[in-house]
């Protein structure tokens, strides 16, 4: 490593992070993270503290997982890259394609396609969507829709498809033809609903005017994520998933789940989509699929929509799209050796107990600290607090607030991530009581320190 000195005098100046203003990095230069062991991480200064964030939503197995280090160094012995374009393959992206068959079984999905990442898989997943519909000859249907709040990576087609002005505004004009409907969010929506089965209702009526007002045969696909994260951690009814199902399959409109974030046991359940009880025609996934170890994602892909493709004798099926990295053998061997350890450990299991308790701690802080309005969670390792000025008028928090309070957390000891007015925590899933009492501790503090 460079002299600590020599770090911090260069940090951030010939850098440019992901989801920040440049300048602001130069003036706030970032925190330098250089070691990182169990649910651990430790900075340039030698401080070590629990990682609330997970990496980013992606090291459900910590930062230790040997086996999965293991995988990594084996297979650069024996196959360091080949290309999965036509013609060629390799043992380890067969094998793991054969894994996550039977892993998403419950879901109906059983052919997949690799990227490097979830705005790859993403943006797979709308190509392959419009794709599907030419097939079976309905070429017209090429609009996608999806939920305000929501979030999809940064692609093109991602960004278009995003439910947050902060992903779309400076980089428009986006993908023609996405439109969103309001979200399920109690805390915050224009009909004024707090209960939220009523709230779901709503939303699912507005999807039908939606449907109504474009044309359903204009739609190819609604994406969503079965449980919203990065706008918020936003839960909703359990009856609004499987109300979205009945409506696409009313309409010929593809499902998409967006699971970069909730498969492989965030939720407390193998997947998001299982959790609610549905099945998706086309499942995004990345992140936790090997750990945050390498840069890996998958689409997986139903049988009725895999028929479709590969019952095609026209040409129209031939997948014109993939990248340099789709099935890259060192990453199929991580996602192999994660998805092992992720059923050895019954993730799942942990992130649900787990869960609970942070969910239970963080509505205790709710009852001390009136800067906080709202608390969401309680389905696996996912919360979020929601800070206000004004907790009774639900009066945005001035932007100064969260940093204030994620860096007095810091310094008690947990790593916590700042999204707007949200404190978003999706630690490890193998995370002990000990650890979610540091979180809390932390967290404590910081508010306390406000």
């Amino acid at each position: 490593m460079k002299e600590i000195n020599f770090l911090k005098e260069m940090n951030a100046r010939s850098l440019w992070h992901p989801m920040a203003h440049p300048a602001d990095s130069h003036a706030n230069p970032p925190t330098i993270i250089t070691e990182a062991s169990g649910v651990r991480i430790t900075d340039i200064d030698g401080h070590q503290v629990v990682d609330a964030v997970g990496g980013l939503w992606n090291v459900n197995l910590g930062f230790s997982c040997q086996p999965v280090k293991d995988a990594i160094a084996n297979q650069l012995d024996h196959l360091p890259y080949y290309s999965t374009f036509r013609g060629t393959s390799n043992d380890a992206v067969i094998e793991l394609a054969e894994e996550l068959r039977d892993f998403f079984a419950p879901d109906g999905l059983s052919r997949s396609f690799f990227t490097s990442g979830g705005s790859d898989s993403v943006e797979t997943a709308l190509r392959l969507a419009r794709q599907y519909h030419k097939v079976r000859g309905e070429a017209g249907r090429v609009k996608f829709l999806s939920l305000k709040k929501g979030y999809h990576g940064t692609h093109m087609g991602g960004a278009s498809v995003n439910g947050n002005a902060n992903f779309r505004t400076q980089y428009e004009p986006l993908l023609p033809g996405c439109s969103h409907i309001p979200a399920p969010y109690p805390y915050r929506n224009p009909f004024g609903e707090s209960d939220p089965e009523r709230l779901a209702g709503f939303c699912l009526a507005a999807l039908e005017d939606e449907i109504a007002f474009q044309g359903a045969g204009t739609i190819a696909a609604f994406i969503m994520e079965p449980i919203l994260g990065a706008g918020g951690v936003i839960v909703p009814h359990a009856s609004f998933m499987p109300g979205v199902r009945e409506i696409c399959d009313r309409h010929g409109i593809l499902l998409i789940a967006d699971e970069v974030i909730t498969a492989f046991g965030r939720t407390g359940s193998w997947s998001g989509s299982r959790h609610w009880g549905v099945k998706p025609d086309l499942t995004c996934t990345a992140k936790a699929i090997t750990n945050g170890y390498f840069p890996f994602g998958a689409v997986m892909i139903s049988d009725a929509v895999a028929e479709v493709f590969e019952s095609d004798e026209s040409g129209r099926a031939a997948i014109g799209h993939g990248y340099t990295y789709s099935g890259h053998p060192v990453g199929a061997a991580a996602a192999l050796a994660c998805l092992h350890e992720t059923k050895r450990l019954k993730v799942n299991e942990n992130a649900a107990v787990r869960g609970a308790e942070l969910f239970a701690g963080l509505k205790e802080l709710a009852e001390k600290h009136d800067v906080i309005g709202d608390v969401r969670g309680g389905h696996g390792l996912m919360c979020a607090l929601e800070l206000v000025s004004d907790r009774g008028n639900k009066t945005p928090i001035n932007k100064a607030t969260p940093s204030r309070l994620q860096e007095a957390s810091y310094r008690a000891g947990a790593m916590v991530r700042i999204s707007g007015p949200n404190v978003i925590l999706s630690p490890p899933l193998v995370i002990r009581p000990e650890d979610v009492q540091t979180i809390l501790s932390a967290l404590g503090e910081g508010f306390a320190a406000l």
